[in-house]
């Protein structure tokens, strides 16, 4: 069964940075990625930076471009997001999720269901 275990998310002011963290397991399959959404309060999902397994191709969204890093540790199922520059719209819960997908497809569809407990960032102004 897949699982995640998100971390490290923390309560910073604008400006600020975090380093998350997100292990996963229960899934063998090949050339997937792994990526990471994120859920405002009172809004939908939005995937913010997904990265493929094979060759490390990274996909990020307008919101967070520039000022977000995904990287990863494939023999650890590891996946973590360098954020830098934090923006009180940053604020949310962020979840990880993997699809046997390029790193785009991953970010611009929304899984239906979240194998995690997620993060909680929150940025003040």
């Amino acid at each position: 069964q897949l699982q995640f275990v998100e971390s490290g998310g923390a309560s910073v002011q604008s400006g600020g940075s975090l380093r998350l963290s997100c292990v996963g397991s229960g899934f063998t399959f090949p050339h997937y990625s792994l990526g990471w959404f994120r859920q405002a309060p009172g809004k939908g999902h939005e995937g913010v930076a997904c990265i493929f397994d094979t060759d490390s191709s990274t996909y990020y969204s307008d919101s967070v471009k520039g000022r977000f890093t995904i990287s990863k540790d494939s023999a650890q199922k590891t996946v973590y997001l360098q954020m830098t520059d934090l923006l009180p719209e940053d604020t949310g819960v962020y979840y990880c999720a993997v699809r046997r997908a390029t790193a785009q497809d991953l970010c611009i569809t929304t899984p239906r269901y979240f194998w995690g407990q997620g993060t909680q960032v929150t940025v003040s102004s």
